[in-house]
Order: structure tokens, then sequence, then C-alpha cells
């Protein structure tokens, strides 16, 4: 086993790491170790900034209050750690949800992978670079969308039979929603105070999408 540890990342890598292995450290450490992602014997722990907590939060804020709004039922799942046994593969995004296939998610059962579905939207937020990739990961574990958020700008990635992501400018699982719009309201957070900006935006699902 080899160690870095990155304290401009933030973050701990471990290389030469048995699926077995990384399954008792899963156990170990317990829920309040970071975001963590694993492929091909190589394990990354990274610890979460202010910054990068509270990006997190406001994707997932609007996320949520669309789809009070529209009625769209959901699971938000947040952080769960997403495993595939057979590919020997783990993530833990920012945000999490169930969209569609939101009854999967029900009754707090845990998700039996690859046997159900994972979520259907997943937020990473790259506010410093990772040295394992994510999306390479929530690919193989078949998450169907997801929002990467760096520089202050989100994009919307979504998975393709190819089995990697393509960008696209409007979401699959939010069809209603454009990057662009998300992006327009993130932007509002540097002047509006976080309580105003989801009010506003409500106002505007309501009079913008909510006729559509």
């Amino acid at each position: 086993m080899s160690l870095a540890i990155s304290p401009e990342r933030g973050s701990v890598l471990m290389e030469k790491i048995s699926w077995s292995t990384f399954e008792a450290l899963l156990s170990d450490l317990g829920e309040h170790r970071g975001r963590l992602a694993y492929s091909e014997g190589v394990l990354e722990i990274m610890a979460p900034t202010e910054d990068h907590e509270h990006a997190g939060r406001l994707i997932g804020r609007l996320i949520e209050a669309l789809t009070e709004e529209l009625g769209i039922e959901i699971k938000s799942v947040k952080s769960t750690t997403l495993k595939r046994d057979d590919l020997e593969k783990a993530v833990e995004a920012d945000e999490s949800y169930y969209i569609g296939h939101e009854s999967v998610g029900r009754k707090g059962r845990r998700m039996d992978l690859p046997r159900e579905s994972p979520p259907d939207l997943a937020i990473e937020i790259d506010i410093t670079s990772k040295s394992l990739p994510r999306l390479p990961i929530h690919a193989a574990i078949g998450v169907r969308e997801v929002w990467t958020w760096a520089k202050g700008k989100v994009a919307f990635r979504v998975l393709e039979a190819s089995g990697s992501y393509e960008g696209v400018e409007r979401s699959r699982v939010l069809p209603m929603l454009a990057a662009a719009d998300v992006n327009l309201w993130l932007s509002r957070a540097e002047e509006y105070g976080e309580t105003k900006l989801i009010r506003e935006f409500r106002a505007w699902v309501r009079s913008d999408l909510a006729q559509g």
C-alpha cells in the first residue's frame, strides 16, 4: 500500500488497496470520513471545505424547491456510498437523488447494486482537482445524470449508451430545466441571501415552469 496526503487538495490517496480492505475501512472510518471514491485498487478520501459544502447544498436546494413546486416526487440520498461489488467501484457524490425512479429508494431500504437502480442524479463539486476522477465511476455504476460544478458554473452531463457522459444543455431527468437556468440563479447567490434566492427561485418556477 502507498499513501499520499495532499493538504492543498484536502485529500488522502491510497493505492494498492484491495476491495475487502476498502470495505473494512469503510466500516471502520464511520460516517464522518469525508467523500470517498474507489476504483481499481485506488482509494481517495476528500475533506470538503465550507465553500464545497455550500455550493453542493445550494444546488441541492434548487432541485428540491423545483420538485416541490412542480409536485415531482424525489428521494434525496445525499452522499450515500454507491458501490458495485462486482466491479469493485464505489463513489460518494456531494448530493444525489432518485427522480422518476424515486420508489426504488423508498422506506429507507439500502441500495443493493446492481440489482436495484442507482440514483438518477448526482451532484459533484470540483473546487480542488481530484486525483481519482469520479465521472467514470458514476458511469460504471449507472448514474443517469451528473451535474458538475467548477469555477462557479454547473454543467449537465448525461450517460450515453457508449458508457460515458456527454455534456447537454438541458437536463434529461428534469427536462424543464437548462444548465443556463441553474447558472443564472447561482450567479445571483453573490448578491442575494440564500433564503431570498430560494424564495425568488420558487416564484420563477411557479410563473415560468409550472404553466409549461
